[in-house]
């Protein structure tokens, strides 16, 4: 998990200290701008609900499970994955997709900007009502 911890101690006032676990990283996109960047991803991917084009579509996809978009042909290495599209899976995927998951037949070789990646995210997180 790519979670940021944060430690703040008040010993000098309070004597106690914690620690707060911020979110996953991509939590700190900017949705706005990842709209922007997701034009890339427009091509092969639908942001309706059902629509499918080249891909699938990607309205609902943070923490849908993988490959499981009805009447998609998913290439093996997808329908036969165990996992959820969760901030950091999604994180991984969108970065390098045949290097996180050989066998997938995405024609993209990846976003290698984090920054991107994260606001990319953070759009697909305000596509989650879309479902």
């Amino acid at each position: 998990m790519n979670t940021r911890i944060r430690s703040f101690a008040f010993s000098a006032v309070m004597g106690v200290s914690f620690t707060v676990l911020a979110g996953p990283a991509a939590a700190d996109g900017d949705a706005g701008k990842g709209q922007q960047v997701f034009q890339q991803c427009a091509a092969c991917h639908s942001i309706q609900p059902g629509q499918t084009l080249m891909g699938p579509s990607l309205a609902g996809v943070v923490d849908r499970e993988a490959g499981s978009v009805a009447g998609f042909n998913y290439s093996d290495a997808l329908s036969s994955a165990s996992f959820a599209w969760t901030e950091e899976r999604l994180d991984s995927y969108i970065a390098d997709p045949s290097g996180d998951l050989p066998g997938n037949r995405m024609p993209f070789a990846g976003m290698s900007n984090g920054e991107e990646r994260r606001d990319v995210i953070a759009y697909l997180k305000t596509l989650s009502s879309q479902q």
